[in-house]
């Protein structure tokens, strides 16, 4: 199947930004000496307690022990992707006076200043620092400024960079005062795996934290906010903090809420097993490796998905789908017969789905006539067969963001809100029994912690995440995901290392991702809550005619164990050990058969089957 690496950085910007800089006069000259009154007002500008006080963009920073300027710690921060780590603090200051701003710094491409000073925000930055090197700036604050932000960052495609020492001389500035506890917290009405809570502004506060069990799990600025990634009928407890300048508040009195049932992908997804294998079945083609009829389909097999139903057009939204040709496969079966074999599978606790799209069928839902149209068809592909349910296989340019489209919680572009609602639409038409399972590429899905559609300059793949907002939308229905592993470019994954397919390093990285979410485009406002286990397959091809990235035994079971005993790991370190993890999803039935059942027998001996 045809796939697509990830986009090239912008790297072409960096040396347009150093001309504009210079240009500009944007390199501050040194600073004069700071009045003998005068004091430093950086909170822990050494690093020697931590990131106590300083807050760096998608979890980007880290305290290191070497290289230091000074002391015994320094901050090591890694631009990936969009994000290019910056690390900032706020400082109570004096309106109408004057400061000097310093730090060390190794790196490429290092950037210090100042923004909110009431005047003009100044930065002053370093394009080759091989050894520890002085940046310094000053700024005046306006009449009315009594805050100002101050940070460090490097730069879109860069490596790491490192600071110490920073400080902000200058006149300290009236005292802030914590600011008060919030009341009037309520919880509103929870779905399965999300809880919407609010509460009323807290005086002096510049914004919020979020406890979950005594554990903090989200920050906003305003006064509600939704935490997601809940189990099903459970019960929590929930409160929330002031912050500012001067640090947070005592927390509030706590509030109980409990998710509702339902929360496993309805009751479809509770009826499958424990652990689930999920197959393609090659229904209306043959594809280099025999037709297999449904009937011969091993009991191994717990979902099976019938490859493809296709558009008439691109963006007709009339879904067809029809048998393989006599001519192509001379061993298939009759359509009664075929229907008869879905009936035995069903009978046995299987599961059989209808598979939209492929590298073959792209369909995009730009107008709500093809999403209406897309609707009616698909329905017609279930009832005609007795089918359980639908299997979202979009690829290729099926979905894409448009510029402007930049938060997966509120999607616009009109593909993806029109899939959305139709998939909503036919959920409710069948019920709590419909099974809804999606394999995107990990192109759509885990490159959304580097790249979100066309990004900040337009100038990126605007196809990069473009999958997130549907997962997110639909995870209250979803009953699994089994992204792709294979076919695909490196990916960074959450320790902001790449990793590349054929082995259990990748299957680990890129499943960890789904199980434990993500800051999308590194901007940790819009995180991606990670999904339950119960929902979630790894998705690989069963023989190396399949795919690219075809994944041995052996190394299949080094994943599992990593995920679900945290065992054979390597050198990744997951988030968590889910010993609920569904299982395994291959492209495709009939390779494997091709392949001597290597994949399923595999599965079999892992779990018990």
């Amino acid at each position: 199947m045809e796939r697509t690496g990830p986009p090239a950085r912008i790297t072409g910007l960096l040396a347009a930004f150093t001309a504009a800089l210079l240009a500009a006069g944007g390199l501050a000259a040194s600073a004069p000496s700071a009045a003998a009154a005068d004091a430093d007002l950086a909170r822990n500008g050494t690093f020697e307690a931590g990131l106590d006080g300083w807050s760096c963009t998608g979890g980007s920073g880290a305290v290191v022990s070497t290289p230091v300027h000074g002391g015994t710690s320094a901050l090591k921060a890694t631009p990936a992707g969009s994000d290019y780590a910056k690390c900032s603090q706020s400082v109570t200051v004096k309106p109408d006076s004057t400061y000097t701003l310093s730090t060390w710094v190794q790196g490429s491409y290092v950037y210090l200043g100042a923004e909110g000073t009431g005047t003009t925000d100044v930065s002053t930055w370093t394009q080759s620092a091989g050894a520890w090197q002085k940046l310094t700036t000053t700024f005046k604050t306006g009449a009315s400024t009594t805050s100002v932000k101050v940070y460090t960052h490097g730069w879109y495609g860069t490596p790491a960079y490192y600071a110490d020492d920073l400080s902000l001389v200058g006149p300290g500035g009236d005292p802030v005062a914590l600011p008060a506890v919030p009341a009037g917290l309520k919880a509103g009405t929870a779905t399965a795996s999300s809880v919407p809570l609010s509460w009323t502004a807290a005086s002096g506060a510049t914004g919020y934290n979020v406890y979950r069990g005594g554990t903090k799990v989200l920050s906003t600025t305003g006064t509600s906010a939704t935490v997601t990634g809940l189990a099903a009928s459970t019960a929590y407890s929930f409160q929330v903090t002031a912050t500012n300048a001067a640090g947070e508040s005592a927390k509030s009195a706590a509030v109980p809420a409990t998710t509702k049932t339902g929360g496993s992908g309805g009751e479809g997804g509770a009826a499958l097993p424990a652990h689930a294998l999920v197959g393609y079945l090659h229904s209306s083609f043959a594809n280099g490796s025999g037709y297999t009829r449904m009937a011969d389909v091993p009991d191994s097999w717990d979902v099976i998905d019938l490859a493809f139903g296709e558009p008439t057009s691109v963006t007709s939204g009339d879904i067809r789908f029809s048998l393989c040709p006599v001519a192509e496969c001379p061993n298939v079966e009759s359509a009664d017969e075929f229907k008869a074999a879905i009936k035995a599978k069903q009978a046995a606790g299987k599961k059989v789905l209808i598979s939209i799209g492929g590298q073959n069928g792209q369909v995009q839902l730009a107008t709500t006539a093809a999403r209406d149209t897309f609707v009616s068809s698909v329905s017609k592909i279930i009832d005609e067969y007795g089918l359980d349910g639908l299997d979202i296989d979009f690829e290729g340019h099926s979905l894409s963001l448009n510029t402007g489209d930049t938060d997966f919680r509120s999607p616009t572009t009109p593909v993806i809100v029109n899939l959305i609602s139709a998939v909503k639409t036919l959920k409710a038409k069948y019920g709590e029994k419909f099974v809804l399972t999606m394999a995107p590429e990990t192109f759509f899905v885990q490159l959304g912690y580097q790249y979100y559609g066309s990004g900040p300059w337009g100038g990126q793949d605007p196809r990069a995440g473009a999958y997130l907002p549907v997962i997110h939308a639909l995870r209250d229905d979803l009953t699994l995901l089994h992204v792709q592993d294979y076919n695909s470019g490196s990916i960074m994954g959450l320790d902001n290392q790449y990793h590349s397919m054929g082995g259990a390093d990748f299957h680990i990285a890129m499943t960890d991702m789904l199980l434990t979410g993500f800051p999308v485009a590194g901007d940790q406002t819009k995180v991606f809550p990670g999904l339950r286990p119960d929902q979630v397959s790894i998705g690989l091809p069963a023989s190396t005619q399949a795919g690219n990235g075809h994944t041995s035994p052996a190394e299949v079971t080094k994943a599992l164990n990593c995920l679900t005993k945290k065992t054979d790991c390597g050198s990744y370190a997951t988030h968590g050990t889910w010993s609920g993890l569904r299982g395994l999803m291959t492209w495709s039935i009939n390779w494997d058969r091709f392949n001597n059942w290597e994949f399923s027998k595999n599965f079999d001996a892992y779990f018990g089957g």
